[in-house]
């Protein structure tokens, strides 16, 4: 029989060997991790490499993706569909098995990893949807969601600042089905980690309220054993395992050092370290009785058909909770779901309300979170100025999993990255709101949603210089511009409630990307349109006011400069001019209409154009042109009352009007 610390060596070999091959990459995390690795995979973690979308599956995420040879050859060893050919393409163009862990290419990769510490927040995600979903269906003898989530760090992970604010929350709301094993081997790319990470972890994740493991040999499999054991075993706090490793364990002269890191060993290291670990095979050789050993299918499917028949009886016991789950995990929207749409958009346009769009988004969310259970969000700290709340809003806690409102506190970061592993797990449509400027902290998690095609919904208000008074650090400037140039993220900015409400659709009913939803703090007047122009709201840009069939000039607008747009066209077009407004609150789904549309929307015979929008200008070119005017806010902005600042912008009536003559080469 094959002992522990030869079961690990496989994994060294792939890892080293595919490393290797590819001449890039980072062996020494996978080397190092491997003793930890196997005792997860074979004696705790929860799966089924025949159904790697088994609900009910424990999640396993490498946080410290750039080890990625390791989750790799563990999910090649334990049966998944990721062959030896699949390894050997590591790193290279559409292989299965790219530099990084990336969702949706190899089977068993749960979430896109790689900028440190993200996975540690999906993972958080992945917990706080399981123990929300298990307290709105589980009963009595019918746990049918009961699974872990496990995660692993390095030091890179710990050091960045979202890992703060993930792991505190974390332990405020008791999530103690996560485990989270540190690979503590003190080394990164730049080398001991002595000289710039010196602080007490353990210390640090007992005061966020964690369950810490302390000084664990990350080599010696029993001691591994033995925490993980305990760390299950604490149902109300997260766990940390702190597992001392060697960096490129097993290689003689790179093991410990940086040299092993982030670069191929070397064909005479590898050689070196064959003779070390007495692997007597050739390069990416497995014998038999090695995936004998390693193979998780047979397992995996008697889990899964035990679970399949707990979900059963679950569904004879209680049909329509269990109807309710599947739908959910299927996501689905309810069979009335266009009815109650519909229902809305008409009560919302007949009732020709002038209110702020962050207040039409409340309304909003109202009126569909009352038919949408799965809906799940939250603020970081701005509740009462983002309105994200609802009537049905129930705050999770630690006493109390069974909400559907999340208090994120000033973790902007997080919650973006957190409500990703909500996505991850399914069941849910989760949604966050903070202010337009503090996107910025949240970037790099709008980009992951993004990069996955995954649906989070990201409200956004104070979307302008319109915020006023708070100037410059709070009004956003070029935020719409940079997000909507963010491939895959749906950005809407409407200019009034009906339009917010439509995008508030879309961003329902997008099942392969994220939404971004800006919102205005202040009042925007109601626009009148009739039946055509309301459908075309979906286009993402339509014609909302027009004279004859052949334009002077357009005017492009957005959000609250359209109703200064559509008074500047009255204007003119009643003193015998022909000038065409154009609503664009998505230009994402604009750019996706065939070209017929988009032309009868912006004719080309048409080059007299000018888009209106409280931002930066350059990103409309690509609608107006080069011969075109934007109006817009090129610098930072000031602080103000809301009235000032625009007209501190000539972001007015009277500069659009002149705007207009100069483009038109005469005075109206």
């Amino acid at each position: 029989m094959l002992t522990r610390h030869e079961l690990a060596n496989a994994i060294r070999a792939l890892s080293m060997d595919a490393v290797q091959r590819a001449n890039s990459g980072h062996p020494g995390a996978p080397m190092g991790m491997a003793d930890i690795a196997e005792v997860l995979w074979n004696d705790f973690l929860i799966h089924n490499p025949t159904n790697p979308n088994w609900d009910n599956r424990d999640r396993f995420i490498m946080s410290n993706g750039h080890g990625s040879m390791l989750v790799y050859s563990l999910l090649h060893l334990s049966g998944y569909d990721l062959t030896l050919e699949d390894i050997k393409q590591f790193r290279q163009l559409h292989s299965k098995t790219p530099g990084h862990p990336e969702y949706g290419y190899a089977p068993g990769i749960e979430t896109t990893t790689g900028p440190l510490g993200q996975g540690l927040a999906n993972a958080v995600g992945m917990a706080l949807a399981e123990s929300v979903l298990a307290a709105q269906f589980n009963k009595d003898g019918f746990d049918i969601v009961n699974h872990h989530t496990y995660v692993t760090v390095g030091d890179g992970c710990l050091m960045e600042g979202i890992s703060h604010e993930a792991c505190s929350l974390a332990g405020t709301l008791g999530l103690g089905k996560l485990i989270t094993l540190y690979d503590s081997n003190q080394i990164s790319i730049d080398g001991d980690v002595a000289g710039w990470f010196t602080e007490d972890v353990p210390a640090r994740f007992e005061a966020y309220g964690w369950h810490v493991i302390r000084e664990i040999d990350g080599h010696d499999p029993e001691a591994i054993k033995k925490a993980l054991a305990d760390a299950k075993a604490n149902k109300n706090q997260p766990s940390l395992i702190c597992c001392k490793t060697i960096i490129g364990w097993g290689s003689p002269n790179k093991e410990g050092k940086e040299s092993s890191h982030g670069a191929p060993l070397g064909e005479d290291e590898i050689k070196l370290t064959r003779e070390r670990l007495g692997w007597k095979h050739d390069a990416f050789v497995i014998p038999d009785e090695y995936y004998s050993a390693w193979d998780a299918k047979q397992r995996g499917q008697k889990r899964e058909a035990e679970w399949q028949e707990k979900l059963a009886a679950y569904a004879a016991a209680h049909p329509d909770l269990a109807a309710e789950y599947k739908r959910r995990q299927q996501g689905k929207l309810p069979d009335n779901w266009t009815a109650i749409v519909k229902d809305y958009i008409d009560t919302t346009n007949d009732k020709a309300e002038s209110i702020a769009s962050r207040k039409a988004s409340q309304n909003a969310i109202e009126a569909f979170a009352a038919h949408l259970p799965e809906m799940i969000g939250g603020s970081a700290d701005l509740t009462g100025s983002n309105l994200t709340n609802w009537s049905g809003s129930i705050t999770i806690s630690k006493a109390n999993k069974n909400g559907n409102y999340i208090s994120y506190g000033v973790r902007e970061f997080a919650m973006a990255a957190i409500n990703n592993g909500i996505a991850l797990h399914r069941g849910f449509i989760p949604y966050s709101g903070t202010f337009l400027m503090f996107s910025e902290y949240a970037r790099n998690a709008l980009r992951m949603a993004a990069l996955m095609k995954l649906q989070n919904i990201f409200v956004f208000t104070h979307d302008s210089i319109g915020l006023g008074e708070d100037g410059p650090t709070h009004q956003a400037v070029e935020q719409a511009a940079t997000l909507r140039l963010m491939p895959n993220m749906s950005l809407w900015r409407p200019c009034d409630a009906v339009e917010t409400a439509i995008a508030w659709q879309a961003a329902i009913e997008r099942r392969d990307g994220p939404s971004s939803l800006l919102f205005s703090r202040q009042n925007l007047a109601h626009i009148t349109r009739d039946t055509l122009q309301l459908s075309n709201i979906k286009r993402g840009g339509y014609v909302l006011i027009e004279g004859t069939d052949s334009p002077d000039a357009i005017i492009i607008a957005t959000g609250s400069e359209v109703e200064m747009a559509i008074n500047t066209a009255t204007e003119f077009n009643s003193k015998g001019k022909n000038i065409r407004v154009v609503s664009m609150p998505c230009t994402f789904l604009f750019d996706q209409q065939d070209d017929v549309y988009k032309a009868s929307v912006l004719p080309n015979v048409c080059r007299k154009r000018i888009a209106v929008e409280a931002g930066i200008t350059d990103y409309w070119r690509k609608y107006i042109g080069l011969d075109g005017i934007a109006l817009g806010v090129d610098t930072f902005g000031e602080s103000a009352p809301a009235k000032a600042v625009f007209e501190h912008f000539g972001l007015t009536e009277s500069n659009l009007k002149q705007r207009l003559n100069d483009l038109l080469g005469e005075t109206i």
